[in-house]
C-alpha cells in the first residue's frame, strides 16, 4: 500500500484523533462497480473511550469531522463506533451486502 493511499490517510488521522484501542478499516470498493484498486468504499470498526457518553450520531459526526477533506475522496463509509465497555459486551459488526450495480 503506497503512502498516498486514502486508507492509510484515514487510519493515520483516526489514530491521531481518537487514540483507539482497536481499529480496522476495510476497503470494500471491490464489492462495487468501480475501477480495480479503487479506494472509495470503506467499513470502519473503531473502539475509543472518546465515544463514551456520545450518541451514535455524534460519534459519526466526530469521525467525519476528523477526516475533513479526505471525505471528498470517499463515496461510502460505514461505521461501527464503540467505547471499550460496549465493544467488550457486544461488538455488532454487520457484513456488508454486495452492491446491486456490480
Amino acid at each position: 500500500m503506497n503512502s498516498n493511499s486514502i486508507k492509510l490517510k484515514i487510519i493515520d488521522r483516526l489514530n491521531t484523533v481518537f487514540r483507539p484501542l482497536y481499529i480496522d478499516l476495510i476497503n470494500e470498493s471491490h464489492m462495487h462497480n468501480v475501477p480495480e484498486n479503487s479506494e472509495t468504499h470503506f467499513k470502519l470498526i473503531i473502539v475509543s473511550d472518546l465515544f463514551k457518553d456520545l450518541s451514535l450520531v455524534k460519534r459519526h459526526q466526530k469521525v467525519y469531522e476528523s477526516l475533513g477533506t479526505t471525505m471528498e475522496n470517499i463515496h461510502a463509509l460505514s461505521m461501527s463506533t464503540y467505547n471499550k465497555d460496549e465493544y467488550e459486551l457486544n461488538p455488532k459488526i454487520i457484513d456488508s451486502p454486495e452492491c446491486a450495480n456490480k
